[in-house]
């Protein structure tokens, strides 16, 4: 597609049918300050590597959609300002307008597929929100992962949200939700939902089977792969709600609402942890990216 600026790592595997993982760019833009967001975004791509596969972390620059960042991408996207916010209602109007965007979930698995890319590893997904009866906020990644064939990691969705809510909508929309190596739903921060996820798988060529198979049958849609934060890095349930509860507490009060809710309540809750929800959040997406490797490679050995 003449939309598509591939890095040249990424031609390569490509081209070889070497195993690659998609990265999503919000957490660079969005969700660090310089320079820990590429120091982080580094990390997380060598990670990938390191599990023999090649990362491709996606954003939209110069109204292309680039498949793989240089060292120099990555630094000017660090420091960039203004940067929108792409989900699937604002990518096409950010091509057009050449404006430098960074990839949601829904934004990245949309261009992964464009680009062949059959594995996304990211740190939770959106889902549907608190109080979502009268308001109606509900991700658009949801809708996405109905609809678009690409198998996401994540650390379910995140712990913020609606659990059961997120986990109903998912199983209506024919998601497949696969905890891998529980039965708990993970929950972000945290490695236990209370919540019993609807699959369990304990191997990567497993879940890439499934992923083959739901293409035979023509099925559309991708897969939801929960995968739980290490143990040694995770902040449990108990701990973690009250935080979450004061934070929402604090947004209703301001009357924070709509695509403000999200970023102010993850601020809050980094400050009344202390920093304890970044680390956290981290060490989550290192493991995903390595689950997310780990599934790209068997991928690659059943083609």
């Amino acid at each position: 597609m003449d939309l598509l600026t591939f890095s040249p790592e990424v031609a390569a595997a490509l081209r070889d049918g070497a195993p690659v993982v998609a990265l999503e760019s919000t957490i660079i833009t969005h969700g660090m300050p310089w320079p820990q967001n590429v120091e982080t975004a580094r990390a997380v791509e060598a990670k990938v590597r390191a599990h023999g596969a090649v990362p491709a972390t996606i954003a939209v620059m110069g109204g292309r959609i680039h498949v793989g960042l240089t060292e120099a991408e990555l630094d000017r996207l660090g420091q960039a300002r203004d940067v929108a916010k792409l989900s699937r209602a604002d990518l096409a109007a950010c091509l057009a307008t050449g404006g430098v965007g960074a990839t949601t979930v829904a934004a990245t698995m949309i261009c992964a597929r464009l680009a062949g890319i059959g594995v996304f590893a990211t740190g939770g997904i959106g889902g549907v929100h608190r109080g979502a009866e009268t308001s109606f906020d509900i991700s658009a990644d949801l809708p996405e992962l109905a609809q678009t064939a690409v198998t996401v990691v994540a650390a379910g969705a995140k712990a913020i949200l609606d659990l059961p809510k997120t986990l109903e909508y998912l199983e209506t929309a024919g998601v497949p939700v696969i905890a891998y190596g529980q039965d708990a739903f993970p929950a972000f921060w945290s490695r236990d939902s209370g919540l019993r996820a609807p699959l369990r798988m304990d191997r990567a060529d497993e879940i890439a089977a499934a992923a083959r198979l739901r293409a035979t049958l023509g099925l559309p849609g991708g897969q939801l792969v929960a995968n739980p934060i290490p143990a040694e890095a995770e902040i449990a349930r108990e701990v973690i709600t009250p935080v979450i509860e004061a934070a929402l507490a604090e947004a209703a009060a301001k009357g924070i609402a709509a695509k403000a809710v999200t970023p102010f309540l993850l601020q809050r809750i980094f400050e009344m942890t202390e920093g304890r929800s970044l680390a956290a959040n981290i060490a989550l997406v290192l493991n995903n990216a390595r689950l997310g490797a780990a599934i790209a490679g068997a991928m690659a050995r059943a083609a």
